[in-house]
């Protein structure tokens, strides 16, 4: 006797989801426009008129550093002297041909990328260890890091300094690395990130006899990429734009970064458009990292918020 056919119960059709591009719309008419505008044509107008003036006002700076950079050797003359014409390329040869800009620009790329390798390494490692590890101590230990967020960077500055020179870390790259390495906030990142993975992928990995290390760089290494490039995004436009350590700790000419070397040239009376060529040439480097981890930032970004 064969069993009678099994009615299937039909599964409705799942929902589209709303486009990203929608939702952002709705939020941005709601935060910008007037409740009685949303929706019409003259929101709409609305929006894109002040959002074409915040666009403006965020490019024109940018826009600034660059034409004034092009103009010759001469004085600025507001509004005259913004317009993109005549052009010259000779503050440029002047700060590419000099002897201690190429040298502050590989001290710039040193501290920075070894820095962001540091940190993110470092990072990773202890926000594993207080994520998933259990030792005594482990809370107290972790607040009482972060705790350190709190104590303002001038305050440990001179300590750290009397310290480093006792070690004989001036003028020297380790020194000028070193004390940045340890970061509150990458640790704080991390640790909250990792906690949201499941525990089961970690116990499947040691069931298979993946050890410790190897769960971390199997697992969690590859699971991290998105938050990985967001903080190094981050991390790297500090150490790259940073001025305060490196002019404590770097006390000859060659050892100066170039926000340090840029700041020297002001104080040289330098001519104007040779200091901005200066900052054009230091904005590079963060632009193109920063197209580099595009698409691992945007999905950092969006990981964290889904986490809250």
């Amino acid at each position: 006797m064969t069993a009678p056919p099994v009615e299937k119960t039909p599964v409705p059709a799942p929902e589209p989801p709303v486009r990203p591009s929608r939702r952002l719309r709705k939020e941005a008419e709601r935060d910008f426009v007037p409740a009685g505008l949303r929706g019409t044509l003259g929101g709409r107008i609305v929006r894109g008129v002040l959002l074409t003036v915040a666009a403006l006002a965020t490019i024109f700076p940018f826009y600034a550093m660059v034409v004034l950079s092009l103009k010759p050797s001469a004085a600025v003359e507001f509004p005259g002297s913004l317009l993109p014409w005549p052009l010259t390329g000779e503050a440029y040869d002047s700060v590419l041909g000099s002897q201690d800009v190429p040298r502050w620009l590989l001290n710039t790329l040193v501290y920075s990328v070894v820095s962001v390798v540091g940190v993110l390494l470092l990072a990773s490692l202890a926000g594993y260890a207080f994520a998933k590890k259990r030792f005594p101590g482990r809370e107290a230990m972790f607040w009482s890091f972060l705790s350190m967020v709190m104590v303002p960077y001038h305050v440990t500055m001179i300590p750290t300094f009397a310290m480093i020179a006792k070690l004989g870390g001036v003028d020297t790259y380790w020194g000028l690395i070193v004390p940045t390495l340890a970061n509150a906030q990458a640790v704080f990142l991390m640790r909250q990130f990792i906690q949201g993975l499941p525990d089961e992928l970690f116990e499947a990995a040691r069931l298979d006899g993946c050890s410790e290390w190897q769960v971390f760089r199997r697992i969690v290494l590859p699971l991290l990429k998105p938050i990985l490039a967001t903080l190094g995004v981050f991390v790297f436009l500090w150490h790259w734009n940073d001025f305060l350590w490196p002019l404590v700790i770097g006390q000859s000419t060659d050892m100066r970064t170039l926000t340090v070397g840029i700041a020297s040239l002001q104080q040289q009376n330098v001519p104007l458009n040779v200091v901005l060529s200066g900052s054009v040439i230091a904005f590079v480097p963060i632009f193109a990292a920063y197209l580099v981890g595009q698409r691992y930032f945007t999905e950092g970004v969006t990981a964290s918020g889904i986490k809250g």
